[in-house]
């Protein structure tokens, strides 16, 4: 039997305890039975420090903290939600398709976590990109400012995660597939027009997004416009719409503005041979293109796609044509089975393969894996069929180019903008 000075005294130990609930955990045990086996005659307690609870890592500046450090629990931030439009609103509520939509979660060869990890990569790396980027750095500095961010936010490591594609720095009359070769001197100005075309991927899912920057405000309009004919581009995606009506309504909105230029009035156009494109497990282009002006083709977007709405404006003619140093290529999917008569190519297929697989690469990636004297090998591939080399792309000089673009998904039952940023 218990004394009253004795409650007294274990009724001060609990209140003490409610105050240090916080080191407590919950399920302690307090034993006042007394000679409780065969212990003496008095109150046992037993308190458990609580562990500390790990800090979630902050990301740096520039960021070079992998994303896995962050987000803990392996949940990437959802792109933007846009519901289908017109005959396929229904989808947003269907039972039916809410079904299909739980079971694509689950499926680990779809991974949505996978591309919005991508995305979440993009985002952090391009926000800071912005920040950095300033004229008077070298393109070189420009491309390793993005791709080492890059590498260290997606945790690269070999085929399961990494860049998507080289990081396009397309200057001026350039609109495309330029990146800096090893010795390249060019030096960003102020005047310039910069797009900023970054690839990122995890298990195959690549995530293709990209801006343009300038430092003075003469090409501002331009730079809108392509904005604008993105999110159009983005907007009237859907399932089962046609892709030609897609192309028209971009090259509507892009075509409605115009840029003076020293008292002198530009329309912009959109560059008629250029396109978005759907997106495939390792590959960068998935067989369907979105052109940029109205057309007749009939293709259809189709449920679980991925689609990259990309566009391109131009004070120019308005079309594009292969100039200047290669520096982008990839190894063909359905490459022929050819025999190499170069020991050397042999023996570069086998570094490409095993390091790029089928997606995009550089000179300079080669370089870093410790590829040297690998020209003429690769030249013998492209000429093999077994490599596709991607020149720049160019309007006529004196021209300025301009471009966005966005990654979508075509889920079942909404259309997510997977790299939506506050920035674009």
């Amino acid at each position: 039997m218990i004394s009253k000075d004795e409650k007294q005294v274990e009724q001060k130990d609990i209140v003490s305890q409610n105050h240090e609930e916080d080191d407590v955990e919950e399920d302690d045990v307090v034993d006042d039975t007394p000679g409780a086996g065969g212990e003496p005659e008095e109150t046992k307690k037993k308190k458990k420090k609580k562990k500390p609870k790990k800090k979630k890592a902050q990301q740096s500046d520039p960021p070079r903290v992998g994303l896995s450090k962050i987000f803990t629990n392996g949940v990437y931030p959802e792109g933007e939600i846009q519901p289908y439009k017109d005959d396929n609103a229904w989808r947003t509520t269907s039972e039916e398709k809410r079904y299909d939509e739980r079971m694509a979660m689950e499926d680990p060869e779809i991974t949505y976590q996978s591309i919005r990890r991508a995305a979440e990569v993009h985002r952090q790396v391009r926000q800071s990109a912005r920040k950095h980027i300033r004229p008077g750095m070298t393109m070189t500095e420009v491309a390793n400012l993005i791709e080492d961010g890059s590498r260290a936010l997606v945790e690269e490591n070999g085929l399961e995660s990494g860049i998507g594609f080289p990081t396009g720095l397309s200057l001026n009359h350039c609109a495309a597939h330029y990146t800096p070769n090893a010795g390249d001197t060019n030096v960003l100005q102020s005047g310039d027009v910069l797009k900023i075309d970054i690839g990122v991927h995890v298990k195959g899912r690549i995530v293709d997004s990209a801006f343009t920057l300038n430092f003075e405000p003469t090409y501002d309009t331009l730079i809108e416009a392509v904005k604008a004919a993105t999110d159009t581009g983005v907007r009237e995606s859907g399932i089962d719409v046609r892709l030609g009506e897609i192309g028209g309504a971009i090259q509507e909105t892009m075509e409605s503005y115009e840029v003076e230029v020293n008292g002198k009035i530009y329309p912009v156009k959109s560059i008629e041979n250029l396109s978005g494109h759907s997106i495939g497990l390792y590959q960068i282009h998935g067989g369907k293109s979105v052109q940029l002006v109205k057309n007749d083709d009939q293709t259809k977007m189709e449920e679980g796609e991925y689609f990259a709405i990309e566009t391109f404006g131009s004070t120019g003619r308005g079309r594009v044509v292969e100039s200047g140093e290669c520096s982008h290529y990839a190894k063909i999917i359905d490459a022929p089975r050819v025999p190499l008569r170069l020991t050397s190519a042999k023996s570069l297929l086998k570094s490409i393969s095993s390091n790029f697989g089928t997606l995009p690469f550089c000179r300079r990636y080669l370089d870093r894996v410790g590829e040297t004297k690998y020209l003429l090998a690769l030249n013998h591939l492209v000429q093999q069929g077994i490599v596709q080399d991607y020149p720049p792309l160019c309007d006529a000089k004196g021209s300025m180019t301009a471009q966005f673009e966005h990654t979508i998904l075509l889920r079942p039952t909404v259309k997510e903008v997977i790299s939506r940023g506050d920035d674009y």
